[in-house]
């Protein structure tokens, strides 16, 4: 991972050599970290860090009404103005892009950048929306059934990412015949008394 990331943050200053005018913005809550590191490694090669901020969409969510009442938010945390500014999203995993819409939607709240990028770890496909990453550390062929579980050490104690098969689909239960209802069988009347015989 630490290569991926090293990759990534010198194709951003590749694009952006004046960090002044560069902002990273992660997305909650691994794309924080990456967020976080990548400036570091920027600040190393161009000697200035850029800013960096964090995005919680929670509430932008196009699927937020279905979400539990009352979710678990870990606030949003953009301390500069991106007006002028190069924003860089930053996510783990890029999937159907609707995670990368409600972020884009939260962003714009915060004022008007000059331009918006994304940058991911991970690009697994699957997209439902047109959005499409201007920087990728790696693309998975997955199926829509396997999940990419992205582990940071800031968080998770360990760098890796993690493709999880989804697990089989318990045997449906099949429905109970209907017992039939069986009758005890009639015993058996006893063989009637012979007959008496007439005296003559």
């Amino acid at each position: 991972m630490a290569r991926t990331l090293s990759r990534i943050a010198h194709e951003i200053l590749e694009r952006h050599p004046d960090t002044a005018r560069l902002a990273l913005v992660g997305v909650r809550s691994r794309g924080v970290p990456l967020a976080r590191r990548l400036a570091r490694l920027i600040a190393e090669a161009a000697g200035a860090e850029p800013a960096v901020g964090a995005l919680d969409i929670s509430l932008y969510r196009d699927d937020f009404t279905s979400l539990a009442a009352q979710p678990i938010t870990k606030g949003t945390d953009i301390l500069f103005s991106i007006d002028g500014r190069t924003v860089v999203l930053v996510d783990d995993v890029l999937f159907t892009g609707r995670t990368v819409r409600a972020a884009l939607d939260q962003l714009i709240d915060f004022g008007r950048p000059a331009r918006i990028e994304l940058a991911v770890l991970v690009d697994r496909g699957h997209r439902e929306l047109p959005i499409r990453a201007d920087y990728v550390g790696r693309s998975l062929s997955t199926s829509r059934d396997e999940a990419v579980q992205v582990r940071v050490r800031e968080e998770d104690g360990t760098d890796e990412v993690v493709l999880i098969p989804k697990a089989p689909a318990p045997p449906a239960a099949r429905p109970l015949s209907k017992a039939r209802k069986i009758r005890p069988k009639a015993k058996p009347r006893g063989s009637p008394p012979p007959a008496k015989r007439r005296k003559r």
